[in-house]
């Protein structure tokens, strides 16, 4: 994929899990990488460090993307270093908390539909004018998109739901600036997402319900964000969402 070499890319939620592990595997194909975190500074450090020894060029930013304003801030300090942007890969994201829709608060869900879904469509509306040349933008979706999530997880669902079909519809309206878009769908991934989210059990049982019979790591994800990025690999593939699970789901 050496068509990657030097090219700008932009990672939200990068200092732990996927994104982490996209942002290593890009620098070592020599891009130039922007690790974004909000309050992982320490681990976003780490990983920016790799991605330098790996041969690529780092810069670390600070953003809550929970807020648009803080989008726009994040693609122009990204445009300000790298003068523009190649791929712009939508990580962040969370669950935030698992809740009944019988106990859900406007700021449980604010928080959720902020950063799944705000973060999302607002950094792709700052970073489309500085990918005039052409580019990929990869999404982080969900297994939960597709089956509705685990108990107390719908409203995480929805979200994700909606990031899988907006994938689809800008990938019509991007199209014509040469732009493609698609998403990566993890199923149940071993990361800090599910140390903070799930029980021992709960991982158990969604286990069991894996083909495959054990759950995924971040590493095991980053070749479709590869795939994704790379023009010579996916130049004819837009508007598609990669299912990486295991077998749990086939659609």
């Amino acid at each position: 994929m050496d068509d990657l070499k030097g090219k700008v890319i932009l990672i939200t939620g990068a200092s732990t899990g996927i994104g982490a592990g996209c942002a290593k595997a890009f620098g070592a194909l020599g891009a130039k990488v922007v690790v974004h975190y909000n309050s992982s500074k320490d681990a976003a450090l780490e990983v920016a460090h790799a991605v330098e020894t790996a041969g690529g060029q780092a810069l670390v930013a600070q953003a809550d993307l929970r807020k648009t304003s803080e989008c726009e801030r994040l693609v122009q300090l990204t445009v300000a270093k790298f003068s523009q942007i190649d791929v712009l890969i939508n990580n962040a994201g969370a669950l935030v908390r698992r809740m009944p829709i019988t106990e859900i608060t406007d700021e449980v869900l604010d928080d959720i539909f902020d950063l799944n879904v705000r973060s999302m469509l607002m950094c792709i509306k700052y970073a489309v004018p500085h990918m005039g040349h052409g580019g990929s933008i990869i999404n982080l979706t969900s297994v939960a998109a597709r089956h509705g999530g685990g108990p107390g997880a719908a409203m995480y669902a929805g979200s994700k739901g909606f990031v899988s079909t907006a994938t689809k519809g800008l990938a019509k309206e991007l199209v014509g600036k040469r732009i493609r878009v698609n998403a990566v769908s993890p199923g149940v991934v071993t990361t800090p997402f599910h140390d903070k989210f799930s029980t021992p059990d709960q991982l158990e049982t969604m286990r069991q319900t894996i083909p495959m019979g054990r759950l995924g790591t971040a590493q095991e994800c980053v070749g479709a964000f590869l795939y994704f990025a790379s023009e010579q690999l996916s130049g004819y593939v837009t508007g598609q969402i990669l299912e990486v699970n295991g077998g749990q789901f086939m659609p």
